[in-house]
């Protein structure tokens, strides 16, 4: 893992504003920031090839998109041989459905976000796929009746600098 050796608050801030809109141009960036363009634009450029800046991406209203089921899927494997690990990890992967996967302590040994247009199309992702795969022992499923907040914004309190 590789972490920026100092970050000042100019650093922080231009985190902050490309977490609220990645797609600020750099003369704006800058404005907002107080720096000039072409300093604004190398510190961005270090927090890009520090690794801390991973991407941008867009955010979509999954519900205009058909995709009205949000579950959240526990999964428990009957052991945890580096190899069942593997698979689990390469089956996962290749599910677009499946937003994102959490290695888990307590009873369960993943937790999954998992979206689809409806039950029937979740039912399939279980069944005819993720069930498919070697050494899961059990699935245990909760929907989300209200998505009461979603954000990719992460707290940049902490950060000292």
């Amino acid at each position: 893992m590789v972490y920026i050796a100092r970050m000042d608050q100019y650093d922080i801030n231009i985190i902050q504003q490309l977490q609220i809109n990645g797609r600020i141009s750099n003369k704006d960036l800058a404005k907002q920031v107080a720096l000039s363009p072409a300093p604004c634009w190398r510190r961005v450029d270090a927090l890009r090839h520090s690794g801390l800046i991973k991407g941008y991406s867009v955010v979509l209203d999954q519900e205009k998109l058909g995709l009205t089921i949000t579950a959240f899927a526990f999964i428990a494997l009957d052991n945890h041989h580096p190899e069942t690990v593997k698979i689990f990890d390469q089956g996962i992967r290749q599910w677009p459905e499946i937003l994102e996967c959490h290695a888990t302590s307590g009873e369960h040994d993943y937790l999954l976000k998992i979206v689809s247009k409806d039950m029937q199309s979740y039912n399939q992702l279980i069944y005819d796929k993720i069930l498919t795969l070697p050494h899961i022992r059990s699935i245990n499923t909760s929907f989300s009746m209200q998505q009461k907040k979603r954000t990719a914004h992460l707290p940049l309190d902490h950060v000292i600098s």
